[in-house]
């Protein structure tokens, strides 16, 4: 059947059908009653949501250990999933036998493969579908011609979709640099390297290669032309078993780390109407040749320049939900997890089209993760986890608001089996310029204790002019907006040096307000208190940055007398203080947490200035052992994939000695120094801790190794 979108009807007496009522249908409907979710985290949250509304029973499974995670919690029942002999808690997820084993338990009679791990595996649709099971998703069929990057192209390019030449890593030249390495398989930024030199081609082709098999079981990679300055633009497809085929709306990517979104926008701003088409009928005519039925994504590069816009190329297609579907829902009024189960079900889209975008969403990604250590994630229990701003959590917005999609709540602890994702944090507006003030300003005020986040990278990049003119400039944001220089300046420390020491004034005042609980004085004497002027209280913090700040105040019958000029205090109690800087009031809610290390105290102080972390300065500390400088401590915990180096070579200042694999990414170890590699405790497939010797290198005054 050939695939419509038709135009909407033209007004008319009777009301337009609501695109969320489903409309009149002889096709026989199987209903969903239970649903297994084969998935964790927040998108099983998701998924639960949308199953609570229809009435319809969530089944979610787990790995061991997961036995209160949220999303065990909120299911109607759950199942817990044996883990491999020689795996860990992901392997848990990647065996489809286990998976349709748990629904069988269950009773259920549908599997929802959410995003990532098996959802966009072919033999996986097949597995639950020979068991009698609904698989919510297209036809195995499709997973499989879209599964694979290099036969996806071939499809589209028979369909007469426009696609990026696909290459061999052997047959790459120098003409055709630069490169990006991609895995065949999978998605998600992961298995991709850019390559601008045949010498590298080699290294980054073996090193993708490792990657891809680690997190999708398949190391084929291809390579295909790297686009500098280029727009990430995908089209949402929505397609019934009856040859109905929407494009509802596209989304812009382009803001990304390490080739994985961080902002995802809805309408793409600046987007030409003729590309928009061009790219809505493309998606429309790749559905249509594969007969995909479901929820899915046709992704594009547009190169785009201060001369304006290139002819948009095919990357890939995404048969699953994506990640970032809540801003085309906030814009829309569609519930794309409702519809992914009325189509599989049999119910058929409504004939009057997909509804048009109303206003403006955007979405970031908030990460445990530090933009300015190469992105390595952050480990550790959060003590606080809030968005005070948040109006919905995991459902669309009917007004302008903030939406909240999160996998973690206050207490959770953030390990290195899973991808460091913590939340999606999403605000819609009757504009771009509105969605982008309410969601910088959400993700500012959120309190987020004990695990360091890319949260303030998040705030700067939103209210960066290139990103906020983007829809006048289109030139100012593209894929390469989170690199370089800008890097370095979007992910610094939203508080200023004088932020940090008015947050640590503030912490000061508060330890001294909370010993008056402690027991430690008499009854009835305030906090501090001294009869007569004396030696002023004097502490130290530290920053994360290693910046070290000094505080000092006198304490006099219960009032506390700053020795900063401009300071006054307003009031002082363990959690809270309130300062008054240059005729400005000011408040600090402090929170005193486990450290980030073990080690001691942290102190984590929020305020309109900034939120802050820092470590008291023992003034007496305790002898440390002394330590090698020439050890390279694991960055975090992990596993070695692959070391590159011997001992007794020599090597250059930032050459990489060996790979480790943590929350599905890679990350390289490298030589601070030039020196000789002394010794290598560790070998490929260790699991280590954090801090454990990964090498011993004897640094020398050398430029590197011998050429």
């Amino acid at each position: 059947m050939t695939p419509t979108e038709p135009a909407a009807p033209a007004a008319s007496p009777a009301p337009p059908t609501d695109p969320r009522v489903p409309g009149p249908s002889t096709a026989p409907i199987r209903p969903v009653g239970t649903l297994l979710i084969a998935n964790r985290g927040e998108i099983a949250r998701r998924i639960i949501r949308t199953c609570r509304a229809l009435g319809v029973s969530a089944v979610a499974v787990h790995a061991p250990g997961e036995e209160n995670a949220a999303h065990v919690r909120e299911a109607d029942t759950a199942v817990r999933l044996p883990v491999p002999d020689g795996g860990g808690p992901v392997d848990a997820y990647l065996d489809p036998g286990a998976l349709v084993a748990a629904a069988r338990t269950a009773g259920a009679d549908a599997v929802h493969p959410g995003y990532g791990f098996l959802s966009e595996n072919a033999d996986f649709a097949r597995a639950v579908t020979a068991a009698g099971l609904t698989w919510v998703g297209p036809s195995a069929e499709a997973v499989e011609r879209m599964g694979s990057k290099t036969l996806a192209k071939e499809v589209a390019r028979d369909a007469g979709v426009p696609v990026a030449d696909a290459l061999d890593p052997a047959d790459v030249r120098a003409d055709h640099l630069p490169v990006l390495v991609k895995a065949v398989s999978g998605g998600g930024g992961r298995g991709m390297r850019v390559v601008r030199d045949l010498d590298s081609l080699a290294a980054e082709t073996a090193s993708a290669r490792s990657e891809a098999a680690s997190a999708f079981g398949d190391p084929a990679v291809f390579c295909e032309p790297y686009v500098e300055r280029g727009r990430h633009v995908e089209v949402q497809v929505l397609a019934d078993q009856h040859g109905t085929v929407w494009a509802v709306g596209e989304r812009d990517c382009s803001v990304q780390r390490r080739h994985q979104k961080v902002l995802e926008e809805a309408p793409a701003p600046g987007l030409p109407e003729p590309i928009r088409r061009r790219l809505h009928a493309a998606a429309r005519d790749l559905a249509a040749a594969i007969g995909y039925t479901g929820a899915g994504t046709a992704e594009f590069l547009v190169p785009v320049t201060e001369h304006g816009w290139g002819d948009p190329v095919f990357l890939e297609m995404n048969t699953r939900l994506q990640v970032e579907h809540p801003v085309t829902e906030c814009v829309t009024g569609l519930d794309l997890v409702e519809w992914q189960l009325r189509v599989a079900e049999g119910e058929p889209l409504p004939d009057t089209g997909p509804p048009a975008p109303r206003g403006h969403a955007v979405e970031a990604r908030l990460y445990a993760e530090d933009p300015l250590d190469d992105w390595r994630p952050r480990t550790g229990t959060l003590r606080a986890f809030e968005v005070p701003d948040a109006r919905s959590r995991f459902a669309p917005l009917a007004e302008p608001g903030v939406r909240l999609d999160h996998g973690v709540e206050a207490g959770d602890t953030v390990g290195t089996d899973f991808d460091p994702m913590l939340a999606k944090v999403v605000a819609y507006g009757r504009d771009r310029r509105d969605a982008l003030r309410r969601l910088s300003a959400a993700l500012a005020r959120a309190r987020l204790h004990g695990v360091g986040t890319n949260r303030d990278l998040l705030v700067r990049a939103l209210r960066h002019p290139d990103l906020a003119h983007a829809d006048r400039r289109p030139e100012g944001l593209h894929t390469g907006f989170l690199t370089g220089d800008r890097l370095a300046g979007l992910a610094r420390p939203l508080a200023d040096h004088t932020a940090e020491d008015l947050s640590a004034l503030a912490a000061s005042l508060a330890a001294v307000e909370a010993a008056r609980g402690s027991g430690v004085l008499p009854a009835g004497v305030p906090a501090g208190w001294r009869n007569l002027p004396s030696a002023p209280h004097r502490r130290r913090h530290t920053t994360p940055e290693g910046r070290e700040t000094t505080t000092s105040f006198r304490s006099v019958r219960g009032t506390h007398l700053p020795e900063r000029e401009g300071v006054r205090v307003l009031s002082a109690a363990p959690q809270r203080v309130v300062l008054e800087v240059d005729g400005l009031r000011h408040a600090f809610d402090v929170d005193r947490a486990g450290s980030r290390d073990g080690s001691g105290t942290d102190v984590y102080v929020d305020s309109s200035l900034g939120a802050v972390v820092l470590t008291p300065v023992d003034p007496l500390p305790a002898p440390e052992a002394a330590v090698d400088p020439g050890v390279l401590p694991a960055p975090l915990p992990g596993t070695v994939t692959s070391v590159e180096v011997a001992v007794g070579e020599r090597v250059a200042p930032g050459q990489t000695l060996l790979r480790m694999e943590a929350m599905k990414m890679e990350h390289r170890v490298t030589a601070p120094a030039a020196g000789t590699v002394r010794e290598l405790p560790v070998a490929a497939g260790d699991r280590v801790p954090a801090g454990a010797p990964l090498a011993v290198l004897d640094h020398t005054d050398n430029e590197g190794p011998d050429q």
